[in-house]
């Protein structure tokens, strides 16, 4: 999708910053931020065509400081391509304990994304050189971490051998003189052969706002989590409750007249101006708007809790991302402890302190600093899961159950 011209300048401006294996990675990351570090930060977006569907890439960023950016860009994608180093040391580094490979594959699964693509990339690096062996140890090691992560590994996780940086089974099947033991499928045809997801596209209207800029108007840019949006349709911003009406829609910089559930866009709106929309903002359809709360009671997973914070208890402080909102909250009761096996409420004994550890499964209330769009996880589930990470760690995954209506704003 990229032409030679484009690929010549990124080779000129990479050589130029001392960066000349760098290239490739310019695709991607447009800012000079990125550049200059080397490093994704933004979620880079593009699309491609094959000959039986269209794709739009979301490019998360891998290095932990950015994982914030990471939960947005994941949170709008349907299947996961979690891309592996086979180099010796580079595998291990990503995946040993405290490795963004073990986060991102946990997060990606809590945020919905729940077909996986295992891309083993660099298979063609001397220090690997096709070999099988290197292929059945990172497969061997990989697989019981993503069944714990809550995969289905025998029915949604499909594993490719790569070498990106020559096309090698990418879009054509790797020729038997290159690797001899492989029979299975390219990433391309691993990618169309993928089960379409079902979804309602009559169900009420629901697109987070990511993205805004002014463009002969005012652009908003999601994914269309639930429901059809037209040209010319009236609906409504939650939680400032503003009528807007939609002028434009455009699919893949493409301007279309309709768009289905699923889709990543931009509309242009008029009603709104740029400053009074944020990323977290809902669209949604003005007979039925999404819920706007300040306490959610929800189900809670604990993962693992900071070494110096190892109990988790009411007044616990961290930060929730729930769709495009990143928010500080507060736990302001543990409502009881489940049983992991049983799945029913542990009976409390008297007087004794509520508090949950590393692993523990409870029913919580929780409590955000400012108001916050969500639904019922039942109800639309992009909506209604969530991660807390304090630190600048994953402590845990969690899917709303109940919410209390914000009474600021009149809601249906």
């Amino acid at each position: 999708m990229v032409d030679d011209r484009t690929i010549e300048k990124y080779k000129l401006d990479a050589k130029e910053k001392n960066r000349e294996s760098w290239y490739m990675a310019y695709i991607m990351d447009t800012s000079e931020e990125e550049r200059a570090k080397g490093k994704t930060v933004e979620v880079g977006r593009a699309h491609f065509e094959t000959t039986k569907k269209r794709y739009t890439v979301l490019d998360a960023p891998g290095h932990k400081n950015y994982v914030p950016n990471m939960i947005a860009g994941a949170a709008q994608a349907d299947v996961g391509v979690l891309v592996i180093a086979a180099r010796k040391g580079e595998f291990e580094t990503g995946f040993e304990r405290g490795g963004q490979t073990r986060e991102h594959a946990q997060l990606a699964k809590t945020l919905g994304v729940t077909k996986l693509i295992v891309l083993v990339n660099k298979m063609d690096d001397p220090t690997v050189e096709w070999d099988k062996a290197r292929w059945d140890e990172i497969n061997t090691k990989i697989s019981p971490f993503l069944k714990s992560c809550g995969y289905n590994v025998a029915r949604d996780v499909q594993y490719v051998p790569v070498s990106g940086l020559y096309g090698t089974n990418m879009k054509t099947r790797v020729d038997k003189s290159v690797c001899d033991w492989y029979t299975g499928k390219s990433f391309f045809e691993t990618l169309d052969d993928l089960d379409h997801m079902e979804r309602n596209p009559d169900a009420p209207f629901r697109m987070p706002v990511l993205d805004k800029h002014k463009d002969m108007g005012t652009i908003v840019m999601g994914k269309t989590e639930a429901g059809t949006v037209r040209r010319g349709d009236k609906l409504v911003v939650m939680p400032n409750n503003v009528k807007v009406t939609v002028a434009a829609l455009f699919r893949d910089d493409i301007e279309t007249t309709k768009i289905m559930p699923g889709e990543n866009v931009r509309l242009r709106l008029t009603g709104i101006e740029e400053d009074q929309l944020q990323s977290g903002f809902v669209l949604c359809a003005p007979n039925a708007p999404v819920h706007v709360t300040q306490e959610i009671e929800c189900q809670l997973a604990i993962l693992e809790l900071l070494e110096h914070k190892t109990l988790f208890t009411a007044g616990y402080k961290a930060v929730i991302h729930i769709h495009a909102v990143t928010e500080e909250c507060e736990v302001v009761k543990i409502v009881h402890e489940i049983d992991g096996k049983t799945r029913k409420p542990k009976e409390k004994k008297k007087g004794a302190a509520v508090f949950l550890k590393s692993g523990s499964l409870a029913t919580v209330r929780i409590k955000t600093s400012g108001i916050i769009c969500c639904e019922k996880y039942a109800d639309v589930p992009s909506l209604g899961r969530f991660t807390l990470r304090d630190e600048g760690r994953t402590i845990a995954i969690g899917k709303v159950l109940k919410l209390k209506p914000y009474e600021g704003i009149n809601q249906m």
